[in-house]
Formats: structure tokens, C-alpha cells, sequence
């Protein structure tokens, strides 16, 4: 399914089944005689099916959880469970994937979600999706005593129901992995705030979690760099991850730039090599910048390692150049300096943690267009707060880590 698709689905079959959702937990409560947890929740299982870059500013909630005794489950998009095993939080046992290939096979494995939610024993769901109505109707019927997610208290147009046990406001003035913080801490607040969470979340309480990167990994790494250099440990490597997806084309930085960039690195450091990053669906997506540039040592890498060694690829690399995607926030979990192109989003709320990432965002007025009040979904087709940005600008920015 596309994303537009599923954003249809989402709204105008989503919205009525919330409703429908709503009134039959408020009977099921009416008769049930047990209204929340006894104790601390034994089992929590966390819902965030649709950005794999998430998984890795939610992993600070998911340790979190996991150090108050409670054993953690991950329900998400099988496509996108390569970027939950790169940490290891959670056990691959306690993984459920839904597949989106067609809306039978969704809907079947959405069923069986329910199945497994019962089987598991889960009693505490914590949707992670900012307002998304097919995670909230997950969560109304997952059989969970504690529920918690975003609610929308008095904006509007947000709705999706009344499922919610521990309603969260979600704050789009701080950092997108103390939204998550904020839920989690919320399940285990004694009491019935309004809106939950009423405390400070600190700095130092989502720091960037590294992924260990095995001796296998970087051999696997080699033999593929291999084909482009006999001695790939003697070369500076430059990682350009160009590549935006179907779902916000407006994050991809211009092909033209792209390809400056890359000349101006080549043509100045001569014991340089750059691969152009990518999946194997991404491979003629990014190969344009390779042929506009026209160098020898670019070369278009995407697909030619597994997601497993991508992490193994960036600490044997000098610096990554990124639109803002998953990749970003992967490269977060090694010590690679990391820059950023931010526009429709902004780094304030998306940005990587830790201290090697470095943004790369030219302020503009409408910045950003695609937030969760809107579904991510901009009536923007000319991203000139991306094309503003010139390749001699990166290229100053990056060059202290070129040698």
C-alpha cells in the first residue's frame, strides 16, 4: 500500500471504528470490576510501526521500561524490523510484524496482533505513533488494562478516540525521544494526572545507545569495499545517503547539489573514495548523482551490504552526509560525525542524539511543514529551504573531518 493509501484508510475508516472503539471499552469497563493493574505491569508492549529512525529515539524509553522490572515487547512493519535489531534492546522472541504488502494480508496479520496480545498476557500498551487511528484501535483492543499514547486533549482534528488509560500530551517544543520518556514514565506515575507527564525529563536521561559492531560485520564490510580498492583500510570513506523514500520526497536534498558535493571532496582530497548509501530498492534512485558527478571514486554502494552491517560500514568511515532519514539516526549508535539536512522537519524535534551529529537547516519561516498535527503530509512541492542550502556551504562544514 502507499502511504497515501494508508492515510486515507487511516482517517475515513479509522475515525468511525475509534468511536466504535470508544464505546465499547467504556461497556467493558461499566462490567469489568478490575480497572487498572495491580502493581507495577509486568509486560509492555510498544507499538511504532512506520519510521525506523524512531526505533532508535525510542530505545532511552525502552531500556527505561525494561529497568523497572517489566519485561518489553515491539509490535512494527516487518520492513521495518531491521532497525529494531541493531540494538538488541528488545529480544527478537518479543518482536510482533505486521505486514503491509496488501490490505488482506494487513488486516489479517492486524487480527492476529489481537491473538497474540491475549496469548502473551500483555497489561500495558504503549502506542508510540503520533495520532495515528490504526495503532489507537491496536491498542483498544489489545485486551491491555493500561493503555497509554498522545492524546489531543482540545486540538482538533486529531481524534481518534477515547481508548487512552494514561492520556499524554505530546509536546512539539521538546525532542521527540522525551515524548517517548514521557510515556513510559507515565505508566508507572501513581495517581490520575491530567494531562500526563508532569515532570522534567532531562538531558542525560536519553543518551545515544551504541550498537556493538562485530569483528564478522567488518569483515563482511571489507570484502564489499574490497571490489572498489585493494587496500580499503588506506582510503578515507565518504557516505552519502541521498536517498528519501516514497513517504516525504521534500526531505531529499537536490540531485545537482549532491553531485557538487561530491566533486568539490574528490577533486580536493585525492586519497578519497565516496559511496553513494542505500537499499537495493534505492539503487537507481541514488545512481543519478553518480553519473552527473562523473568521477571514478563515486561510487553507488546501495544494496551491496546487508542493513545488519551497516553500522560496521560507519565506523570504518570518515563522515556521513545525510538526508533526514533512518540512516541518520542508525549512524547515531557509532561514532561517525553525522550531517543532516533538515527542512520539512526540524532537528529541534528529529534531530540524532548525541554529539557527533551536526544539523544542517536554513531556518525557514515555514519550517517546519509536516508535523503530527498535520499527519506529515505538506502542500509543499518546491523545498527551497533545502535548495537554498549550497554545496560550498556543506563542504566547508564537513572538511575539518576529511583529513
Amino acid at each position: 500500500m502507499t502511504v497515501d493509501t494508508m492515510r486515507v484508510i487511516d482517517y475515513y475508516v479509522g475515525v468511525p471504528l475509534c468511536a466504535l472503539a470508544s464505546l465499547w471499552l467504556r461497556l467493558v469497563n461499566f462490567f469489568s470490576f478490575s480497572r487498572s493493574i495491580e502493581g507495577k505491569p509486568k509486560r509492555v508492549a510498544f507499538l511504532e510501526l512506520s519510521e525506523m529512525g524512531s526505533t532508535i529515539l525510542a530505545d532511552s524509553a525502552l531500556r527505561w521500561t525494561k529497568e523497572q522490572g517489566a519485561e518489553i515487547y515491539f509490535v512494527i512493519f516487518k520492513r521495518n524490523v531491521g532497525s529494531l535489531k541493531l540494538l538488541g534492546t528488545v529480544p527478537e522472541k518479543n518482536f510482533f510484524l505486521i505486514r503491509e504488502n496488501n490490505l488482506w494480508i494487513f488486516a489479517w496479520d492486524s487480527l492476529q496482533y489481537l491473538l497474540w496480545c491475549r496469548r502473551t498476557k500483555i497489561d500495558a500498551i504503549v502506542d508510540l505513533e503520533l495520532f495515528s487511528r490504526y495503532t489507537s484501535l491496536l491498542t483498544a483492543f489489545s485486551g491491555a488494562r493500561e493503555r497509554i499514547g498522545f492524546h489531543a486533549f482540545h486540538n482538533e482534528g486529531l481524534y481518534r478516540g477515547e481508548v487512552l488509560t494514561r492520556k499524554v500530551a505530546y509536546n512539539p517544543h521538546i525532542h521527540i525521544a522525551k515524548n517517548f520518556m514521557a510515556l513510559v514514565k507515565s505508566l508507572f506515575e501513581d495517581g490520575t494526572d491530567v494531562p500526563f507527564y508532569k515532570g522534567e525529563i532531562k538531558d542525560s536521561e536519553i543518551p545515544a545507545a551504541q550498537s556493538v559492531v562485530t569483528e564478522s560485520a567488518k569483515g563482511r564490510v571489507t570484502a564489499a569495499l574490497g571490489k572498489y580498492a585493494e587496500r580499503p583500510e588506506q582510503v578515507n570513506w565518504v557516505l552519502l545517503n541521498c536517498a528519501g523514500g516514497e513517504f516525504l520526497p521534500q526531505r531529499r536534498w537536490p540531485v545537482p547539489h549532491y553531485a557538487k558535493l561530491a566533486q568539490m571532496i574528490l577533486d580536493r582530497h585525492p586519497n578519497t573514495k565516496i559511496l553513494l548509501t542505500g537499499s537495493p530498492a534505492e539503487r537507481d534512485e541514488v545512481d543519478p548523482i553518480r553519473v552527473r558527478a562523473s568521477r571514478d571514486n563515486l561510487i553507488n554502494f546501495a544494496g551491496d551490504i546487508l542493513f545488519e552491517d551497516l553500522t560496521a560500514l560507519y565506523t570504518m568511515s570518515k563522515v556521513l552526509i545525510s538526508n533526514d532519514s533512518g540512516p541518520a539516526h542508525f549512524a547515531s549508535t557509532t561514532q561517525i560525525p553525522t550531517y543532516v539536512f533538515f527542512g520539512p522537519e526540524t532537528p529541534k524535534l528529529y534531530g540524532a542524539l548525541g554529539e557527533n551529529f551536526t544539523p544542517i537547516y536554513a531556518h525557514f519561516a515555514c519550517s517546519p511543514c509536516v508535523t503530527a498535527f498535520n499527519h506529515r503530509k505538506t502542500p509543499c512541492e518546491d523545498n527551497r529551504c533545502l535548495q537554498v542550502i549550497t554545496p560550498e556551504q556543506v563542504y566547508e562544514m564537513v572538511r575539518p573531518c576529511l583529513g
